[in-house]
């Protein structure tokens, strides 16, 4: 029987990772209307990952080690991803080059003078 991961994220940047058999986008219904204890507060959740398994076991494994990353690197590398975002960098959107005003701080590096400001 076919089982799928997911991981919801909330506005507040919450996540959640859950596996389910029913289809994700039925779950997230769900967790939206608040019959999910877990994920009541924190509404609205969409979702950001879904992998699919062929059993509810290799699901399970997965969702264990998935949560043993939780807050740490491999999982803000995954979330990263799932998002599509490349190194957490967003695209231009429309700024502009206004000159180069160097705060004092840039203008003093290594101790040394670039720029009459200690």
């Amino acid at each position: 029987m076919k089982c799928y991961l997911y991981i919801l994220q909330n506005n507040n940047g919450k996540h959640y990772i859950g596996i389910t058999k029913l289809p994700v986008a039925l779950r997230l219904r769900r967790h939206n209307k608040g019959d999910v204890i877990a994920t009541k507060q924190g509404r609205p959740w969409h979702v950001l990952l879904t992998e699919s398994y062929g059993s509810y076991a290799e699901a399970r494994v997965r969702e264990k080690q998935i949560k043993s990353w939780h807050g740490g690197n491999a999982f803000k590398k995954l979330v990263v991803r799932a998002a599509g975002s490349s190194n957490g960098r967003t695209r231009d959107f429309g700024s502009r080059y206004l000159g180069s005003n160097p705060s004092p701080a840039a203008l003093t590096m290594n101790g040394k003078d670039f720029g009459g400001v200690k």
